[in-house]
């Protein structure tokens, strides 16, 4: 057997990292299951955890059935804004070999990478809608969100559609994964309206721990969203990439850490830890073209806007709770924008563009899938469900049990179901 050539090593590698940053961007649901779990409450946490589980699969499921080939139509289907080639992934050998992708990884390996970043889009919104949303309700708008919606918009820019034509720049998903999510986030929490607990003060976060895990599993699997990105293994720009991703969420745990300890007079765990998420959004837009000190400029200011943001809504009293809007959706658009105000070769007035354009698709679109299920499933659990917890309304199961023990203490215990 003859040695490999060069470009069959080269191929190997950049498939393998590629597989290895699918795998990263898997963690990052296991990020935000635990994240949302421990920003709900107690009551809620089987029905937070089931939501992450499921709409992962989902994603999987309709991406592979038509939204790899909405996202995707090649060269003979496209469209500048739609375009399609059929159902189902492809089994064609052509596409497992060095020929495709210019030898950066196969066609399988393209496929697993884009469908955990389709997932992510719905996740955004199962923490936003949550504590008070019907389970079926739910998991219906998350299978059409993720199987239309979502790849439409991708195939504008990622495709080859009209936003790559007009010079829109958006490596990662600033806009075409976070604000896709984002924006449907903000719709459905305005049609549902604030939980009860929120309105009586008293829904607050069951488990900090949690959250704090959830957030650094989420950052820790961003360098694979952010990374993987590059599309290769290619050393300087999965280098910079790194870099940037990573100066950019410290800038905006300090930012959001520090803006909270001078506007409450303490520091606020949650906002550090949202700050984190605000600067990872902000900087996934332009990972690639900005420098490092500007990746720091750009997380700081995420970290300011999503705790502004977050307490804006708080007072006009929107409820999300985990701040996806603010992190995902604002943070988005600043992202997308700052692309524009950084990177050299890059046009505002494009970024601007693409911003505005998902804005026009994703709002009516998730109004009315919400305004559809709302009518026929309904979307809101009754009053008596939701004080008594989906937990035990939806699944007939509780992640935690209080029991008193034998000394008349209440001891806390994990009961298997």
């Amino acid at each position: 057997m003859s040695d490999p050539s060069s470009a069959e090593v080269l191929f190997w590698v950049n498939n393998i990292w590629m597989l290895v940053a699918a795998f990263l961007v898997f963690v990052m649901h296991l990020g935000f299951a635990v994240l949302e779990s421990g920003l709900a409450q107690s009551k809620n946490t089987v029905n937070v955890l089931f939501k992450n589980l499921t709409v992962l699969s989902i994603g999987l499921l309709t991406y592979a059935a038509v939204g790899f080939n909405l996202m995707y139509p090649g060269a003979e289907y496209a469209g500048g804004f739609f375009g399609f080639a059929g159902f189902g992934i492809s089994t064609d050998a052509a596409g497992l070999g060095i020929g495709y992708a210019e030898g950066h990884y196969t066609y399988w390996t393209d496929f697993i990478f884009q469908a955990m970043f389709a997932a992510t889009a719905a996740t955004i919104v199962s923490g936003a809608v949550a504590e008070r949303i019907k389970l079926e309700s739910f998991l219906t708008f998350a299978s059409i969100y993720v199987a239309t919606v979502y790849p439409i918009v991708g195939m504008w820019h990622w495709g080859g559609g009209w936003l790559k034509e007009y010079g829109f720049h958006d490596f990662a998903g600033s806009t075409l994964v976070h604000s896709v999510g984002g924006w449907a986030a903000l719709v459905g929490v305005i049609i549902l309206g604030p939980r009860l607990a929120k309105q009586r003060g008293e829904a607050n976060p069951h488990s900090l721990p949690l959250a704090a895990i959830g957030v650094l599993l989420l950052w820790f699997g961003w360098y694979g969203f952010n990374g993987g990105s590059v599309l290769s293994a290619d050393p300087a720009a999965v280098s910079l990439v790194v870099v940037t991703t990573s100066l950019a969420a410290a800038a905006g745990v300090m930012a959001g850490a520090i803006t909270s300890w001078i506007v409450d007079k303490k520091p606020d765990l949650s906002m550090a830890l949202n700050g984190a998420l605000a600067g990872l959004v902000g900087v996934t837009a332009g990972a690639d073209v900005v420098g490092p000190m500007d990746a720091v400029l750009i997380g700081a200011i995420s970290g300011v806007l999503a705790l502004l943001a977050t307490k804006g809504m708080d007072r006009i009293g929107v409820d999300d709770v985990v701040s996806a809007v603010p992190v995902h959706l604002v943070c988005g658009i600043w992202g997308t924008l700052a692309v524009g105000i950084f990177a050299a070769d890059k046009s505002f007035g494009a970024q601007l563009v693409g911003v505005l354009a998902t804005a026009a698709f994703c709002v009516p679109s998730s109004a009315l899938l919400f305004r559809a299920i709302k009518a026929t499933l309904g979307l809101r659990v009754t009053a008596e469900e939701e004080e008594q917890g989906l937990d035990h309304h939806e699944h007939g199961q509780g992640a935690y049990e209080f029991r008193p023990s034998t000394t008349g203490e209440v001891a806390l215990e994990l009961v298997a179901k």
